[in-house]
């Protein structure tokens, strides 16, 4: 079963090449790439669930001389994320050439879908480093992909890309000169036992790969390059980047903050990152209400979705450790199953939000919201679709989305930090408002007599909403899911 963790590197990989061989047969091979990806992804987190986290020497060469490949419930519960969007996508992407930017689309985004993958299992710092760039460059390659008005924006996501790498990489070699392995878990386990003389390198290492990783992730206010970036990209690349690939950026850096440097990892350092989340949740918010069009709408959205994520830090930080009580372990445990599921709920919203967004603008040839009245009742599922991934992001029962700021919530209230129930309160507000503002311009009759819809596909349509009712089925039925991210979570506090 181990095996599996090689394989779900290897496999989009190796469909990645003979995309590129076989240009005129890209779709099938991305379609047959993603179901089986899919399924290698859905038995390795069944495998975790029921037994633990897996391990897997490559070669039998272990750390530190060999390479380590490891998942536990995060990384089962993100490969299996990566796999369900990256299936909708395909099947999206197959729909149209202006959704995917084809041919090139096909081998461009299954290597990303591969380094993904890598950087969910990689062992140490270094390959997850080299996974990184793999995702970054594909990702660049991929906005560029929306013609010429997406050049600039995919420039400045290069320069970004590049920046956010090697301030991480510096912080691997000091790490290395610190505690002389890359290996994740040994090199935390050496840092937790440094001693106070060398704290101040520790805290430098940890203070640049927070800051690069943060720049990718587009924390605020290190964001002005994503939503320009976002909207210039095709549809199904935009569903990728805002679903899947900030996504990546962060793991790294919950794996860094609660495993590498859990000794280091200051309640002050957290709590900023908090205050800038939720800087970010409003900011993003505030400026998706004022956008003319509905893809930089559902891309500041993403500045203002990635907000709540960094709630994990200040809530989850001070339950570290074996000195921690029993009531900062469980709030800590609350609020890492809180912000991770939000962020699986947010992979599945936001995707489902972008096709559909993707799929209003083909038939109506335009994404400005005036351009779009009818289309409730000419596009009823993409309207839909776009309504129900709203809710999710708003928090609104049953969806995803609401278990997860409720578990944010129950996190805040254990750990007596009342001051984040009003980033949660305000933030759903501002996602419905924004959401009901689409919303408003498709039901609102139309001026002059409409012009005839673009064909699209209805395959484009159902793949969007099959993420959207995911996104709100999974809320009825979510104690597994939280399950799995508590499988091997560095915070104690669980059931």
């Amino acid at each position: 079963m181990n095996d599996t963790l090689g394989a779900l590197v290897l496999l989009p990989l190796g469909g990645a090449v003979l995309a590129a061989l076989l240009p005129r047969h890209g779709p099938w091979v991305g379609i047959v790439t993603a179901a089986a990806t899919l399924a290698l992804a859905l038995t390795t987190a069944a495998a975790v669930y029921r037994s633990g986290p897996r391990h897997l020497e490559l070669a039998g060469w272990g750390a530190p001389l060999g390479i380590d490949l490891r998942a536990d419930g995060l990384s089962a519960a993100m490969l299996a994320l990566t796999a369900v969007v990256g299936v909708a996508t395909t099947v999206y992407a197959t729909g149209s050439d202006a959704a995917s930017g084809r041919p090139l689309f096909w081998p461009l985004w299954l290597a990303l879908w591969s380094g993904l993958n890598a950087v969910y299992v990689s062992g140490d710092l270094f390959n997850t480093y080299v996974a990184l760039e793999l995702v970054g460059l594909s990702a660049v390659a991929l906005v560029a992909l929306g013609g010429r008005d997406a050049y600039p924006p995919a420039l400045r996501y290069l320069f970004v890309a590049v920046l956010g790498s090697l301030a991480y990489l510096l912080g691997v070699a000091l790490v290395y000169a610190e505690a002389g392995t890359l290996d994740i878990v040994e090199a935390g386990e050496r840092l937790d036992g440094a001693t106070t003389a060398v704290t101040a390198l520790t805290a430098t290492a940890l203070a640049v790969m927070a800051l690069g990783l943060a720049l990718k992730t587009a924390l605020f206010p290190l964001h002005a390059w994503l939503p320009q970036a976002h909207a210039a990209a095709p549809s199904a690349v935009s569903a990728i980047l805002s679903a899947l690939v900030v996504k990546a950026s962060l793991f790294v850096l919950v794996r860094v903050w609660f495993v590498v440097f859990g000794g280091a990892a200051t309640p002050g350092a957290a709590q900023l990152l908090g205050i800038l989340g939720t800087v970010a949740v409003v900011w993003g918010a505030v400026l998706a209400l004022r956008q003319p069009r509905l893809k930089p709408i559902v891309a500041y959205s993403t500045v203002a979705q990635v907000g709540y994520l960094f709630l994990l830090f200040p809530l989850a930080t001070p339950g570290l450790g074996e000195a921690a009580g029993t009531t900062a372990a469980q709030a800590a445990y609350a609020g890492w199953t809180g912000a991770l599921g939000l962020a699986l709920a947010h992979g599945l919203a936001k995707a489902a939000m972008f096709m559909a967004a993707g799929t209003l603008a083909l038939a109506h040839g335009s994404d400005r919201l005036t351009d779009l009245r009818g289309a409730a009742t000419r596009m009823p599922m993409s309207t839909l679709t776009f309504g129900l991934a709203g809710a999710s992001l708003a928090g609104l029962p049953p969806t995803f989305g609401f278990v997860g700021k409720w578990q944010l919530l129950q996190a805040s209230l254990i750990s007596g930090q009342w001051w984040w129930l009003p980033v949660l309160l305000v933030g759903g507000l501002l996602t419905a408002a924004y959401t009901v503002r689409v919303l408003g311009a498709t039901v609102n009759p139309p001026d002059a007599e409409l012009a005839p819809l673009a064909p699209v596909p209805r395959r484009m349509e159902w793949a969007a909403l099959s993420m959207a009712a995911l996104a709100v089925m999974l809320g009825v039925s979510s104690s597994g899911l939280l399950g799995l991210l508590g499988v091997g979570a560095p915070v104690g506090g669980g059931p």
